[in-house]
């Protein structure tokens, strides 16, 4: 694991800082999936000419409210500026959208490109910008996952992103279905707009 250490932080917060906030937010585990996948985000972002401090940075965040109490996120939904449609989620969804609210609080980052890479990171959209792609895949293919398609869904992200995102929101349904889950609609037109033809 390569030392984290983040140029610009688009935050008036120190990378140190926002690293130890990351760290008291969450616990081991979650911890080291969020490096893995700031370093998988620095990866794709060479392989595709993007600023690869950013999307460290963005990947490292995109879970930084992953474990922050149902009640707590429910309160936020009703009392800020959410659609309260969100309700009938649950904390799968929230922690990308309502995320977004905890990141600016908490983390003081305002940046309008990262806080959309971290909203969409949990429901993709029918249109994505590279960081939102970046974050996304990333996410899906960092080291520590280990799912039957992993090492196809990492030889498809590295090749050409796009068709990353497509095989993520076809494996993501077919898991969502298989276990009889919801399916959040955004998620469902992100995936006929990015299905791998």
């Amino acid at each position: 694991m390569t030392e984290l250490f983040f140029k610009e932080t688009y935050s008036p917060l120190s990378s140190s800082e926002i690293i130890a906030k990351e760290k008291a937010n969450m616990d081991e585990k979650r911890f080291k999936h969020c490096v893995q996948v700031s370093e998988t985000a620095r990866k794709l972002a060479k392989l595709n000419n993007y600023d690869e401090n950013k999307a460290a940075l963005a990947g490292f965040i995109h879970d930084y409210a992953k474990q922050i109490p149902i009640e707590e996120y429910r309160k936020v939904i009703q009392e800020q500026d959410f659609d309260k449609d969100l309700l009938n989620w649950n904390r799968a969804i929230w922690h990308g959208i309502v995320g977004t609210y905890f990141i600016k609080r908490d983390l003081k980052i305002t940046d309008p490109e990262i806080l959309q890479a971290v909203w969409r990171h949990t429901t993709a959209d029918v249109e994505m910008t590279t960081l939102d792609k970046i974050v996304f895949v990333a996410d899906f293919i960092e080291p520590g996952r280990d799912f039957p398609g992993v090492e196809k869904a990492r030889e498809i992200s590295y090749r050409n992103l796009d068709d990353g995102v497509g095989y993520e929101l076809a494996h993501t349904l077919e898991f969502l279905i298989e276990n009889r889950n919801k399916v959040y609609p955004l998620t469902l037109s992100a995936y006929n707009v990015w299905s791998v033809k």
